[in-house]
């Protein structure tokens, strides 16, 4: 008897353990993926004046280039949450994984019809896996959201860094192969898909939520604050991974100092990212959180521009910290104003649709301003209108209310 109703006890015991497990699983598969989603961006950063000299690329064309896949993140975005429902979100991730895998290693073709074709695809892919993590975070983090936001923002600034600092290095081990330095990056994403395959076969065909329509969000103001605020620190954030590294080196500072400078601001982040999002929830609405922090990143990019080079590291690191803390909060927000799983892959659908196609114009700016003027100086104008752009509406989107969307 008393082995009995020790058995008896042990059951639930040994489910729980096992739903705890599969929660960690989870979690740390997804920060895997998020990692996955940035190296596109910062090792082209890197590279992108060696490919200038080995190539027919022009400046403007350097900046189409940059910007590519930043509005693939845009133009892609809305279908996420409709190919999710169909499929489910776990098979999605997985198809987001095998089309990253196969456009970053069809950049290492070196010619430039792949490395604009190879741009586009992860950049499609990217954009659907931008899409629903928030969405799965919502959906099986419900008590723990702020956390597991900041430890998978955490792990896409990771992604960038890692990018940032050892695509130069990689680079030379390669004979000094640019198409290499990109390619290599296309392994951890083909290694992750392979982590990922048993838990998306395991899963629901289709979202559990697929029968469910929300409403629209196109006529809710604080979605559209949401929206802006989303795409203009995105500005932000890929001017710094798109045209930071050739700022320095043009300023004078050699390749790989200008890469470890970025991959340091990108390392900052990677903290930022993890403390913001459970503080900000702390507090009764996010509306100065976004605000300071607009302002922070803007200022830090400015400094990097003008100020003197021996203080280089301390803007860099003020950079981190700005950035870093507003692409978390920014995703953080996406949760927060949801009511659901569903709304939040609605909202985040059109944030980053809109938001990023938003953004691309801000690496493309960059690009024509350098070719029109010869210099970066004016760029320091486009920073500082996109900082208060984001502070204004992240004051807005920090209110402590939900889009108006209801299931």
């Amino acid at each position: 008897m008393i082995s009995a109703e020790s058995d008896a006890e042990s059951v639930p015991v040994m489910a729980s353990s096992r739903k705890r497990a599969a929660q960690l699983l989870l979690g740390f598969s997804l920060m895997l993926i998020a990692f996955n989603l940035r190296p596109l961006f910062s090792s082209l950063s890197v590279l992108l004046p060696e490919i200038l000299r080995q190539t027919s690329l022009s400046s403007s064309g350097a900046g189409y280039l940059t910007t590519l896949p930043v509005l693939c993140l845009g133009l892609f975005a809305p279908f996420a949450p409709k190919i999710s429902q169909r499929i489910g979100p776990e098979r999605t991730l997985l198809v987001v994984l095998l089309l990253l895998a196969s456009g970053t290693a069809l950049r290492g073709l070196g010619d430039i019809y792949s490395l604009f074709i190879g741009s586009a695809m992860a950049g499609a892919a990217i954009a659907t896996g931008n899409v629903l993590l928030p969405s799965v975070v919502k959906r099986d983090f419900p008590k723990n959201s702020a956390l597991m936001t900041g430890l998978y923002t955490m792990a896409l600034c990771g992604g960038a860094a890692s990018a940032a600092a050892l695509t130069l290095p990689l680079v030379h081990v390669f004979s000094d192969s640019w198409a290499a330095g990109l390619a290599i990056w296309a392994i951890p994403a083909a290694v992750v898909a392979l982590i990922w395959a048993p838990q998306a076969w395991r899963s629901q065909r289709g979202a559990t939520l697929a029968g469910r329509r929300p409403g629209s969000l196109w006529r809710d103001p604080l979605a559209w604050q949401v929206t802006f605020f989303m795409g203009l620190q995105s500005a932000l954030a890929y001017c710094v991974l798109g045209w930071m590294a050739p700022i320095l080196r043009d300023r004078g500072l050699d390749g790989v100092t200008a890469g470890l400078v970025v991959s340091v601001s990108i390392m900052v982040q990677v903290f930022t990212c993890l403390l913001v999002p459970p503080l900000a929830v702390r507090c009764k609405d996010q509306r100065l959180f976004n605000a300071a922090l607009a302002v922070l990143a803007a200022a830090a990019l400015v400094g990097l521009l003008f100020a003197p080079l021996s203080s280089v590291w301390v803007w860099a690191v003020l950079q981190g910290i700005g950035q870093g803390g507003l692409f978390a909060i920014a995703m953080t927000v996406i949760v927060l104003r949801s009511p659901d799983p569903l709304v939040a892959a609605q909202l985040s659908g059109m944030a980053q649709g809109v938001g990023y196609v938003l953004a691309a114009f801000g690496p493309l700016l960059i690009g024509v301003l350098h070719s029109a003027t010869g210099g970066y100086g004016v760029s320091g104008w486009l920073f500082a209108l996109l900082g208060a752009g984001a502070a204004i509406n992240g004051w807005g989107a920090g209110r402590a209310i939900l889009v108006g969307s209801r299931s």
